[in-house]
């Protein structure tokens, strides 16, 4: 069943996962704030990123880079000059699109990456295309919009103090490249990763946490010889359905790859993929991955006026290292994950609403729960002590089933009942989230028995 984008929003803000940012202020156009569930969602999948791309993988190092750079920077990556969107405006009602935008969503198999601005506008009108909002057909012309965050740094606001907050986290990878590779004698090839917050302001965000002006990225540059026969791309490409399908569990039923033509690619980019998945409200990007050659490094050399060349140990031989890029934005890999994991399901007593989050993205891995306030007691030193080793709740208000339908409702994979019988038996009832069976376990075998089971 495909969850419908509205239900799902009220749902996680209902549960404490998502929040509307400023609510009591009246809010602030898609700005979302991550409660205390959703905040613990996020926070594993960034550690589960981590922990695959960069700390257990045999190339990769991390970092992390400031948000405000040189404004150089964005002078050498081009973003200051090309990072631009093409505005449009409905001359009727005065709404205001992205005009590449109200031709991919009329026509959802076409992308209009590298039109000209002329093309667009041309497009628009032979293909009737009208206002979302009011139905008209009467459009200005194209101007281009900045994406760039601007600010200043210093007491006196100038041109000369103008900064910019970063769109991406990937130049601050390009501009410590060579300071990281030097301090840990790192030899080609290799990869620095980084997770990160980004600013971009985009004239219509939305789609929930799909597309907001703040968001955070986790990004992989990997850096190899052009001389290197070895296909980075493939192996990289493969890393990332290992990490969707295998630690996240993404269905495969639920995303496609897009290869992009000749047509699509970026000036520099030798081969880019995009792996998108099918949101509530669309198919949408998710995942990029993309060849950009050596255009990075060398932009950077070339505008700094340092040495970034690789001195081959081997072969005695200098060059600029060519980059693979993959590059995936953390809110739109959780609404993927909130997406798949909204159940609802018709049971014996009735109909549950089950999140179903892998095991280890799940805001609790268990809850404790006493089945009267005579066993409290016992159930409280049994928190504690499980407590060491998983992310653990208490849960004591309300009849038994709607406390099994509360956790239910925010991920929970196992709730554990102390009862009458516990002070007998030693021994506690254990319910599966996904199957709703139940099982009695010995509290001395219970540590063993979750840690087989949830890790």
């Amino acid at each position: 069943m495909k969850i419908e984008i509205d239900k799902l929003i009220s749902h996680l803000k209902t549960q404490g996962f998502v929040f509307p940012g400023s609510e009591i202020y009246g809010g602030l156009a898609n700005s979302w704030d991550y409660g205390p569930l959703g905040s613990e969602v996020k926070n594993k999948l960034k550690k589960l990123w981590w922990d695959f791309f960069v700390r257990r993988n045999e190339y990769n190092i991390g970092l992390d880079s400031s948000i405000i750079l040189n404004p150089k920077v964005w002078q050498a990556s081009g973003h200051l000059g090309n990072f631009n969107d093409p505005l449009i405006d409905c001359k009727k009602c005065k709404s205001r699109f992205r005009a590449d935008k109200l031709i991919e969503e009329k026509f959802s198999d076409m992308n209009v990456g590298g039109w000209t601005n002329q093309k667009i506008e041309d497009f628009i009108k032979d293909k009737s295309i009208n206002c979302p909002k009011c139905n008209a057909n009467d459009f200005t012309n194209i101007r281009q919009f900045t994406l760039m965050f601007k600010t200043n740094q210093g007491v006196v606001e100038d041109e000369a103090s103008t900064v910019y907050l970063r769109p991406e986290t990937a130049q601050g990878i390009f501009v410590q490249y060579k300071n990281s590779q030097r301090a840990l004698r790192k030899k080609l090839p290799f990869g620095i990763g980084q997770i990160g917050k980004s600013f971009r302001n985009e004239i219509t965000p939305g789609n929930f946490i799909f597309r907001t002006r703040e968001f955070e990225q986790m990004e992989l540059e990997f850096f190899f010889s052009p001389n290197d026969t070895n296909d980075w791309f493939e192996y990289w490409l493969k890393k990332v359905k290992f990490f969707l399908e295998k630690i996240i569990l993404i269905d495969k039923k639920n995303y496609s790859i897009r290869e992009h033509k000749k047509d699509e690619l970026a000036h520099y980019a030798k081969r880019t993929v995009d792996i998108e998945f099918d949101f509530p409200f669309g198919r949408g990007e998710l995942w990029g991955i993309a060849h950009r050659s050596d255009f990075d490094l060398k932009q950077h050399q070339t505008h700094s006026g340092q040495d970034l060349s690789y001195l081959d140990p081997e072969t005695n031989e200098k060059y600029i290292a060519n980059v693979i890029e993959p590059s995936v934005g953390v809110e739109r890999l959780l609404l993927a994950i909130f997406c798949q994991s909204y159940v609802e399901e018709k049971i014996d007593n009735g109909e549950r609403i089950v999140m179903k989050l892998p095991y280890q993205l799940a805001p609790y891995s268990i809850a404790i729960m006493p089945l009267q306030k005579q066993q409290n007691k016992r159930a409280n030193e049994l928190y504690k002590e499980l407590l060491l080793d998983f992310d653990a709740t208490f849960d004591e208000t309300g009849n038994i089933g709607k406390r099994y339908r509360r956790q239910d409702a925010i991920g929970t994979p196992y709730c554990i009942t102390i009862d009458f019988d516990t002070e007998k038996d030693n021994s506690v009832t254990v319910r599966n989230r996904d199957t709703m069976n139940q099982e009695r376990i010995e509290i001395k075998n219970l540590k063993q028995y979750l840690l087989a089971k949830i890790f």
